[in-house]
């Protein structure tokens, strides 16, 4: 049997994460499936009760889809409580191109990724920088707090 998975993020406003990983990911906004205007209408269409959907769900894009088909779906799952602690799963955007790349230019490529992200919503919560170590990367928080790491 085969065995497909997606990412699952709760927050609090779909959209503005929806927008924040499509710039950081390269993914796009998943559209309702079978020619649906919204999720909303095709979960209708499944049977889903009202009762069952919170208010506003599915009536925008919660999901992004790596448009080449490689990465996993993501689904960004409205919920009434705030993020309280530091993330037990976390991404490693790795932006730099490895050990076979001159630190020099690993370092170049992560703070450009840094700079777009930050401009997109991002903030910077820590740069470790250890030439002696051949390592250079920065830990971000995406809008609503959750840490991810630019290598």
């Amino acid at each position: 049997m085969e065995m497909t998975w997606m990412l699952t993020v709760d927050c609090a406003d779909p959209r503005r994460m929806v927008a924040f990983w499509c710039e950081a990911l390269g993914y796009v906004p998943e559209p309702p499936p079978g020619g649906h205007a919204t999720w909303r209408e095709y979960w209708a269409d499944m049977g889903v009760p009202d009762e069952e959907l919170p208010e506003g769900a599915g009536d925008i894009p919660e999901s992004i889809v790596d448009p080449a088909g490689h990465g996993p779906r993501m689904w960004f799952q409205k919920v009434p409580e705030a993020k309280v602690t530091k993330n037990r799963i976390h991404f490693d955007l790795k932006v730099g191109g490895g050990r076979d790349v001159p630190l020099e230019i690993r370092t170049q490529r992560v703070t450009a990724t840094v700079e777009r992200l930050v401009a997109a919503g991002a903030r910077v919560g820590r740069i470790t920088d250890r030439p002696e170590m051949a390592h250079y990367a920065v830990m971000l928080e995406d809008p609503e707090g959750n840490e991810f790491d630019v290598v």
